[in-house]
């Protein structure tokens, strides 16, 4: 007797398909054993009142998987398959996690969208035929011209264009700067220290030590014993300690620079622009003299960090270099994105946008400080702020352990990292009762809620 399967010329499925789909899973729960034999093509056909070749075209595909085998004047039989084992009973699922409301991002809620917009629909028309072709190497030529020009109002920096190089985030620099000046090398970084930093060195296979700071930055003689050849430092703004290197370490750093011809200094001056009394601190790369020193900056910070576009400003001695280790990587940032941000700089939007970014910060910044001054912690609290950035420190005088220090932060809902948590070697005793209070991109609201909540248990303290 022949089966009969329901086919529909009304599914969206060829006929074919239809029909292997349902012989298929007949052989594969068993319905249709191993070595029985199938209707022939002309049988099954005239059964089911479709064609000869629907029919053949479903067995030749079943033959081709290796449900079906042929034997010649025979006809068709089902290849014998281990049936697969019952499936084990489905856990009971796992109860949903409660839904947070969506995370307020202050540089989404406060971003020009719309001048955005209107500078994206500009590039379209009036620059489409550059959004088509090769982006070069080094970035745009017009968004490094803009870089060269902001740079030069805003900082006093005088660099050409052709030192600039854009980059997809400073991550993406950090392994360029290992493949321009070698993996041999030792290369020193801040302790405490943006994590990123060292992990992203040590992935591109450099040797990575920590130098100690005190409270002016890094410390020159611990340095220069260091045996290291490149020193990564943030001076106008370290993260997370928030501490704004003086001239006269600057320049003992410097001379450290200039003593011997193989050293190289990155400096990372990635929010340079917060700072909410007087301009910001010159720059250690317009001091240099020694042709080595990298400059590193991002607009993920003052734009907004779905913005991957940083740049790098190279000394003009160590152009030839960068062709030559790096320069064939293509640049990793779409044409459209650097020319929009081209527009955004030379036409004041970047100047107006920083400049409402930092009123906002600021007002944000005297609301945390402010809720801790007037809580019963404000005994307990030394804040550690230089009043730049956008974060500071509150060390926290108690006879708790961190990990006790850490319940009691949960409990008030406020993940805050310690200082503890940034240092590569052991970390310094007072960094373990220190919090890190970032709120570039956090919700007010929120923070000031949880220190609130947090002066309930100022009596476990």
């Amino acid at each position: 007797m022949i089966r009969t399967y329901t086919l529909s010329g009304g599914e969206g499925k060829p006929l074919y398909e239809q029909l292997y789909e349902q012989l298929k899973h007949e052989i594969l729960t068993g319905a249709l054993a191993g070595g029985e034999k199938l209707p022939s093509k002309r049988a099954l056909a005239e059964h089911l009142g479709i064609s000869k070749i629907t029919v053949e075209t479903a067995y030749a595909q079943l033959m081709a998987e290796g449900y079906l085998y042929s034997r010649e004047r025979a006809g068709y039989f089902v290849e014998s398959i281990p049936l697969p084992d019952a499936p084990p009973s489905a856990p009971p699922p796992a109860p949903e996690p409660p839904r947070e409301a969506p995370k307020r991002s202050p540089s989404a809620e406060r971003f020009p969208f719309s001048v955005w917009a209107r500078l994206m629909r500009g590039v379209i028309l009036d620059q489409y035929q550059d959004l088509l072709g090769p982006v070069p190497s080094m970035g745009m030529p017009a968004l490094r011209g803009a870089i060269a020009a902001e740079l030069l109002r805003e900082r006093g920096m005088e660099v050409l264009p052709e030192q600039i190089v854009i980059g997809a985030g400073t991550e993406y620099f950090y392994s360029l700067i290992v493949q321009l000046l070698g993996r041999e090398r030792v290369y020193a970084i801040e302790e405490p220290g943006h994590r990123k930093i060292a992990r992203a060195y040590l992935a591109n296979g450099a040797r990575v030590v920590p130098i100690a700071m005190d409270r002016d930055g890094l410390l020159p003689d611990e340095l220069e014993k260091s045996g290291a050849s490149v020193v990564h430092l943030s001076p106008s703004h370290h993260y997370p300690t928030g501490i704004v290197t003086p001239i006269g370490r600057r320049q003992a750093l410097m001379r450290w620079l200039s003593a011997r011809e193989d050293r190289y200094a990155v400096e990372d001056d990635y929010d340079s622009e917060f700072r909410f009394a007087g301009r910001p601190i010159p720059t250690m790369q317009s001091m240099d003299t020694t042709g080595r020193l990298l400059y590193l900056n991002t607009f993920s910070r003052t734009i907004a960090p779905s913005l991957r576009i940083s740049y790098l400003i190279l000394p003009r001695a160590a152009l030839a270099l960068w062709r030559g280790r790096v320069g064939f990587y293509s640049c990793a940032v779409p044409s459209f994105e650097q020319l929009t941000l081209t527009r955004f700089l030379s036409e004041g939007y970047f100047d107006k946008h920083v400049s409402r970014m930092k009123k906002y910060y600021r007002g944000v910044r005297a609301r945390l400080l402010s809720a801790l001054a007037a809580s019963p912690l404000a005994g307990r609290c030394t804040v550690l702020d230089a009043g730049a950035g956008l974060h500071f420190l509150v060390r926290i005088r108690t006879d708790r352990t961190q990990e006790q220090l850490r319940a009691l932060l949960d409990a008030a809902g406020l993940r805050l990292p310690f200082l503890s948590s940034f240092y590569m070697a052991e970390p310094a005793p007072d960094s373990r009762l220190c919090v890190v209070v970032d709120y570039a991109d956090a919700d007010p609201d929120a923070l000031e809620a949880g220190l609130a909540r947090l002066s309930q248990y100022s009596g476990c303290l």
